[in-house]
Order: C-alpha cells, then sequence, then structure tokens
C-alpha cells in the first residue's frame, strides 16, 4: 500500500510539472564547452628542395655585317668655263683686179689690170649667216690707174662639210679710181660676190659650256684658214666694170 502511493504521488508530481510548462527531464548533457585537449599530430616536414637556378643561355653575339663603302677619294673638279663662240675671224689676201671702161676712150688698152692686198673683218653668227667688212687697196698696175674700194656686206653661207663653206656677199662699197687715163671712178653702190673657205683647224668641242649648241663647225673653233672669193667691186648703170678676184688666209678666234 505504501508503494502504491509512492507511485500515484510521483506520478501527479510528473504531471504537474508537466502542466507547467517544466522540463519533465532535466537535459542529459550541460551546453558548457569542453575541450579535450588534443595532441598535435606528428607532422612529416618533407625537405624543402630550394629549385636549382637554371644556367642562363647567352646568345653568342652574331657578327654584325656592316657593308663598306670604299671612301671616295677626292678628284679636284675644274670649273667650268664659259665658252663664247665669237665667230669673229680676219683676213688677208692678194688681189688681182680688172678695170675696163664704160666710156669708150682711147688708151693703152681697153682694160687695165691691176693687183694689190686686200684685207677682210668679220663674224659669223652661226654656219648660216654673218657679216663682213672688207677693204681692197691696189698698188702694182699695168699702163693704168689704181682704185681703192670698201665697204660692207651680209655673209650668207652654207656649209658643204666640217672644213669647207661656201659663201655669198652682198652689201653697199665705195670704189675710187685715180691716174692711168683712164675714166675716173669715184662712186658707191651695189656690190656682190661669192667664195670658198676652208677651215684649217680641228673642229673639235673644248671643256666647258658653249652659248649655244657646239655645231661641229668653223664658227666655233679659233685657228687659221684659207679663202678663195670673186666680187664686183661696183654694180651700176653707166659705171666701168670692176671686178676683183682675192685668195688669202683668215684666222677665226
Amino acid at each position: 500500500m505504501k508503494r502504491l502511493n509512492i507511485v500515484l504521488a510521483t506520478t501527479v508530481a510528473i504531471g504537474s510539472l508537466a502542466y507547467g510548462g517544466g522540463d519533465i527531464l532535466p537535459p542529459a548533457i550541460e551546453h558548457e564547452e569542453v575541450y579535450v585537449p588534443v595532441e598535435p599530430a606528428t607532422e612529416i616536414v618533407q625537405p624543402v628542395i630550394a629549385p636549382q637556378p637554371q644556367p642562363v643561355v647567352v646568345p653568342e653575339p652574331q657578327p654584325v655585317v656592316v657593308p663598306t663603302t670604299p671612301t671616295p677619294i677626292p678628284v679636284p673638279v675644274k670649273p667650268i668655263t664659259n665658252i663664247a663662240p665669237l665667230g669673229l675671224y680676219v683676213a688677208l689676201g692678194l688681189t688681182a683686179a680688172q678695170y675696163e671702161p664704160s666710156c669708150g676712150c682711147k688708151g693703152k688698152g681697153d682694160i687695165d689690170k691691176t693687183a694689190g692686198i686686200s684685207g677682210r673683218v668679220g663674224y659669223d653668227f652661226n654656219q648660216f649667216v654673218g657679216v663682213e667688212a672688207r677693204g681692197i687697196r691696189t698698188n702694182w698696175k699695168s699702163g693704168g690707174g689704181k682704185f681703192k674700194h670698201y665697204g660692207a656686206f651680209l655673209k650668207p653661207m652654207y656649209p658643204i662639210s666640217k672644213n669647207a663653206n661656201i659663201y655669198g656677199l652682198a652689201g653697199i662699197a665705195k670704189t675710187k679710181t685715180a691716174g692711168g687715163g683712164r675714166q675716173l671712178t669715184d662712186a658707191s653702190g651695189f656690190a656682190w660676190g661669192a667664195g670658198v673657205e676652208y677651215d684649217l683647224g680641228r673642229d673639235q668641242a673644248k671643256e666647258g659650256r658653249y652659248s649655244r649648241t657646239f655645231d661641229g663647225y668653223g664658227d666655233q673653233e679659233g685657228g687659221w684658214g684659207l679663202f678663195a672669193d670673186y666680187e664686183r667691186l661696183l654694180q651700176k648703170s653707166g659705171s666701168p666694170d670692176l671686178d676683183a678676184v682675192s685668195a688669202g688666209i683668215t684666222y677665226d678666234f
């Protein structure tokens, strides 16, 4: 009976506790941290192998091929000279002249022949045209008179080779005769003629700069030459026939 009372009392107490919201059973484990000492595991230390330095491969220097240019040897430069082909020339020759009066006068023969010297100064602009001044004076006579002649002429030319050219003469001249009992003449008027020139020099370009294109003809080279020509000293109505043939040497500057 006593045991039954204990069981009932215990049952009532448990119900009261359940009704009051309390814990029927106390927590089996208290909330406190329990530190269990753990011995540290023995750590196997692997030996640290330091990386071996790799040998630095330095590439062998390649020879640099530098193109070598031979040092030019300075050559003295000649100054360029300006060559002005002057075209200037002079000439000197002998002249044989013939005088035939037109008046029908009686004398020692109708035709008088005389001889003398002639001089020329000219300028060739190129191988086709030039100008010339010339004069003639006769000193030797044959039974008649003597005369003086001078004039200025246009001189057209044409080269027939690099050394020779033919030319013409056309201009104004004055002629004066004297002595010998012949018809006296002192007149000026048209005069004309023709001739040939031969260059004895070498027509070779010089080292320099020409003022015009070098043409290879004698008008651009200095040197000696020869000439021969014929001239009608006066072409005028009523005047005596005055003819002259001259030949001589020339010099081109």
